[in-house]
């Protein structure tokens, strides 16, 4: 997985986004991820690609007991530490493919915009269904497959700078993905929705929530929101691993 957080140009623009500046209520996400998690009082909770650590710490205020967020970007890990820093919450520099997986160690796996970085997706689903205690829940947000293969992840525009549609292109032949984001070109996996929710069931999951993440209301007067709703950017799931 190739690190472009660690690109101090583009870690400085990623601090300017409001998800970065104002933490979950400032994500568009949030409304939906929010209600999918479980109960966490007393729970051990693992973070893939934890980022700045809002989830580590919003675990922490739910009652978890042990946290652990991972990440391939010091960058990252070192903002972790200094915004969300806690009793019970460990950072740790680590991919998400080389993390160690330790048989039924968590009982929740979260990961938020972080697995369409990663090449073989079945792979990680097996080691996180190793990882989770019997009952445990994986809960994860990835950019939705319309997204990944939009032709260079960017609309078609009219002639006033105006969008006119989202081109979508090799659906159906999976892998790297070059695009431009905050100024710097940015490597990700495509991967289709088959692979995704197939992966999950080869993998022993059971599926328990499949959601198309659409902007809450009180974004909506945002500029550029209104297009959110012309096609999919995310696709939130929940999964529980068999008792």
């Amino acid at each position: 997985m190739k690190n472009e957080y660690d690109n101090e140009k583009f870690f400085q623009e990623y601090a300017k986004m409001p998800r970065s500046q104002g933490g979950l209520t400032a994500a568009g996400e949030w409304h939906l991820l929010q209600p999918l998690f479980p109960p966490l009082q007393g729970k051990t909770v693992l973070d893939l690609g934890c980022g700045y650590g809002w989830h580590c710490s919003y675990a922490a205020e739910q009652g978890a007991v042990e946290i652990l967020g991972i990440d391939l970007s010091q960058k990252m890990i070192a903002e972790a530490q200094h915004r969300n820093g806690g009793p019970g919450i460990e950072y740790r520099v680590s991919g998400i493919e080389e993390y160690e997986y330790p048989n039924s160690r968590w009982d929740l796996v979260v990961s938020n915009l972080a697995l369409h970085y990663i090449e073989n997706l079945e792979q990680v689903f097996q080691k996180v269904r190793q990882t989770l205690k019997p009952g445990g829940t994986f809960l994860f947000n990835i950019e939705h497959p319309v997204f990944t293969a939009g032709v260079g992840q960017d609309w078609l525009y009219y002639e006033d700078g105006s969008p006119r549609c989202w081109p979508v292109d090799g659906y159906f032949l999976p892998g790297e993905r070059k695009t431009h984001f905050l100024g710097c070109e940015v490597v990700k996996q495509h991967h289709t929705l088959t692979q995704i929710l197939m992966g999950l069931l080869n993998s022993g999951f059971v599926l328990e929530v499949v959601e198309e993440v659409t902007p809450p209301e009180d974004m909506m007067d945002m500029p550029e929101m209104e297009h959110e709703l012309r096609r999919p950017m995310m696709l939130l799931v929940r999964a529980k691993a068999p008792q």
